[in-house]
């Protein structure tokens, strides 16, 4: 058990019998009456999203989420098969608790995967991760003030926005978290 005075992002509650994960929470104390804490909250099953409001110091029920360091070995079907790097266990998670993280891991990357009480709940990136172009059009500068960006398919599938300058088999680094082009790696 937790007080909504301890809360932080990533800290996953269980409020009615399901696992919310807080994406974001600010205190307030308005001028007049009690001060509370105003969350957002993500359902780590559905994907969901609600804005919760808690009074200030309440208790809340937090859930134990183990944390393990793995790396991502390749694609099986309908599964993604996982390698603890600690015990060298394999183990197959569906795409559904993979979920978009499936679009920025190459073979041989390493996540980290949740477990609450040895259920996979999700699978989290690192912030930046380093791909392979695996198509895109040749860049021609035109005339241009700026930079322009064309569309690139990434080797996992996924399309992006990159530079003019990026060609196919370049090494590019993308932001997770937004699924931008960062730099060439």
């Amino acid at each position: 058990m937790a007080t909504t005075n301890d809360l932080k992002n990533g800290m996953i509650l269980v409020l009615d019998k399901q696992l919310w994960s807080v994406v974001e929470f600010q205190h307030v104390k308005p001028g007049k009456g009690p001060a509370f804490v105003r969350t957002k909250l993500r359902n780590v099953m559905t994907g969901k999203g609600v804005d919760k409001t808690f009074n200030a110091g309440v208790k809340v029920e937090t859930a134990t989420v183990d944390r393990r360091d793995m790396q991502y070995l390749y694609h099986d079907g309908t599964d993604y098969v996982f390698m603890d790097t600690g015990n060298y266990e394999q183990i197959s998670l569906p795409g559904d608790v993979v979920g978009d993280a499936k679009d920025f891991m190459p073979e041989n990357q390493d996540v980290v995967v949740a477990f609450h009480e040895d259920a996979a709940l999700f699978v989290e990136l690192p912030a930046n991760v380093v791909v392979t172009v695996a198509t895109t059009a040749p860049g021609l500068q035109g005339d241009r003030s700026s930079g322009g960006t064309k569309p690139a398919t990434l080797e996992t599938g996924r399309e992006i926005q990159v530079p003019l300058f990026v060609d196919e088999g370049d090494l590019v680094r993308v932001n997770t978290a937004t699924g931008e082009y960062k730099e060439r790696a």
